[in-house]
């Protein structure tokens, strides 16, 4: 943390912090916007994948960023940063040995973060995951994660939220988990939105130990020692507002003739054009769902809903909208609006040497599909902020 004075006409001394922030897994830089919006400082930020890291070398420059395996690189990470962050891979843990219940995190990406938490004891730490790792392996995952966290000397709690509270078309719940060193966390909640005196008291609200847990985690919770609590949180942090998908769509003149895919979608549907189910799922507006639900094509949503959470795979990439009276897929630049990016974010890529390529929109998809959009994570880096400077 950075202390930059001001002198107002010689009468008081202004003091401004400035947070600094480190990024793993950095992607297309989902946190990075969510920082430099914050006026929070990135000092070193780190990816592997190739088209990933040329679009954050393109938008950002190349001064904080590290390309390479973070397993090798996580030696040059710079001391004394404020918050660190990371959308980490979604990884399962082996069993160690044959005793039930124990998971191994040895080679994992997660294991890295937490290495990294431990050696530079950052004030805070916020971390992006799919809602799916609250579930797998029956939830001993998530346990497995809880156990290497609490290690740590770090208040700690988890939450579900949905990337519709902040104005996003699209069904996107993400869990975020936040801790707050310590030293610098005040007895104030962190993730949890309500004022709550006593938790115990809530009707929904479950106290377990961690290692006996069973199942899936909740959608909100905290860790204290070995001690769990839970609670059935809905996934709106705020007002999901009005935001339709139709909103975020380019205008017909602007969409090229390649993401038309009406005659192929008519055939599918034996001619019939007069598609009107009117269903609508989680707010997304379903107007055909044949052959028991497959994907690839067998899916045709409306624009009058929201849309369907956006991936990196291809079965995602290819989901038929009815938009006007034509069928069509999603642009890229739509996906990126989906997502909270510039419709040109992903268009242009940098290599290490400084050559400047330009990506097809197919090779764009992935890079939205797997991002964090930057007001999702702002919402809890803002949180963690607070904590920090108070």
């Amino acid at each position: 943390m950075s202390l930059n004075t001001v002198d107002d006409e010689g009468e008081r001394m202004v003091v401004r912090r400035t947070l600094t922030a480190v990024e793993l897994f950095a992607g297309i830089g989902g946190f990075r916007i969510a920082c430099d919006s914050l006026g929070i400082k990135t000092i070193w930020a780190n990816d592997m994948k190739v088209n990933a890291c040329g679009v954050y070398r393109n938008q950002f420059g190349d001064k904080e960023f590290h390309e390479g395996d973070i397993k090798l690189l996580k030696s040059e990470i710079p001391e004394n940063f404020d918050i660190l962050t990371a959308g980490f891979p979604c990884q399962p843990f082996s069993s160690a040995g044959k005793k039930q219940g124990v998971f191994d995190t040895r080679g994992t990406l997660f294991r890295d973060i937490c290495e990294v938490v431990n050696e530079k004891r950052p004030k805070a730490f916020v971390l992006e995951n799919v809602k799916r790792i609250l579930g797998m392996q029956k939830g001993e995952t998530f346990k497995t994660i809880l156990t290497e966290l609490g290690k740590l000397d770090y208040q700690i709690e988890w939450r579900i939220i949905n990337a519709r509270s902040f104005g996003l078309a699209q069904n996107r719940e993400r869990i975020l988990i936040v801790g707050i060193r310590n030293d610098v966390h005040t007895d104030q909640q962190i993730l949890h939105t309500e004022p709550v005196q006593d938790y115990a008291s809530l009707s929904t609200t479950k106290t377990s130990n961690l290692k006996s847990h069973k199942n899936a985690f909740s959608f909100w919770g905290r860790i204290n020692g070995t001690e769990v609590i839970e609670q059935k949180l809905k996934s709106g942090v705020a007002d999901f507002g009005d935001s339709l998908l139709k909103d975020f769509l380019q205008k017909p003149s602007e969409v090229p003739a390649r993401f038309d895919f009406t005659e192929s979608t008519i055939k599918r549907l034996g001619g019939d054009t007069n598609v009107t189910r009117d269903k609508f799922v989680h707010g997304v507006e379903i107007l055909s769902n044949q052959e028991g639900g497959r994907r690839m094509g067998y899916t045709i949503f409306g624009e009058n809903g929201i849309a369907p959470t956006l991936t990196a795979t291809t079965s995602r990439i290819y989901e038929r909208y009815k938009i006007g009276n034509k069928y069509r897929i999603l642009t890229n630049i739509e996906y990126g609006r989906l997502q909270g990016f510039a419709d040109n974010h992903c268009q242009f890529h940098t290599d290490v040497e400084g050559v400047i390529t330009e990506l097809t929109p197919y090779e764009q998809y992935p890079l939205y599909g797997n991002a964090v959009p930057p007001d999702l994570v702002k919402w809890g880096i803002e949180i963690a902020m607070r904590h920090i400077l108070n």
